[in-house]
Formats: C-alpha cells, structure tokens, sequence
C-alpha cells in the first residue's frame, strides 16, 4: 500500500493551532490517518467543490483534496461543522 505525502495549508494550520488536549489528538489521528487511507470510510465528496472531500472528526470537518497523480493530500480547513460549508 502507497502512502500519500500531506500538505497542511495555512489556514488548516491556523485552526488546529487553536484546538489543544483530547479535541486536537482525535484530529491529528484523523489527519495521520488519510495518509495511509485517503479515502476512509465516512467521507464524502463535496458537491460543486471539485476534487474536495470531508471527513467528519467528532463536531468538525477536516476538509481536503486529494491528487492520486502525486500521491498527495491537500488539507486545506479543519472547522467545526457549524462553519464548514460556509
């Protein structure tokens, strides 16, 4: 099995250094994880978001793309489901 290569963008990066204790360790697991399995069980595509994808982590969304080309997974929010398709 291939591992993907992940890319945090900044704003991505910017929300999970607001979060701390047991919220952001369910998160970076969640994160750890679409390396090995980009597409895990419980996501789902977008609609009118092009190549995007959500997976749920408790009460947020850790959203992201994936380029099987490059073998890479783009993270680019991780928000809570209030404001994630804002």
């Amino acid at each position: 099995m291939e591992v993907y290569t992940l890319f945090i963008y900044p704003p991505a990066k910017k929300d999970l250094d607001k979060m701390s204790g047991k919220l952001l360790e369910r998160l970076e697991r969640a994160i750890l994880g679409l390396a090995v399995e980009p597409r895990p069980r419980g996501s789902k595509k977008l609609a009118g978001k092009g190549n995007t994808l959500r997976l749920r982590a408790g009460d947020y969304r850790i959203l992201y793309e994936i380029d099987d080309m490059k073998k890479r997974v783009s993270i680019y929010r991780v928000v809570h489901r209030k404001e994630a398709y804002r």
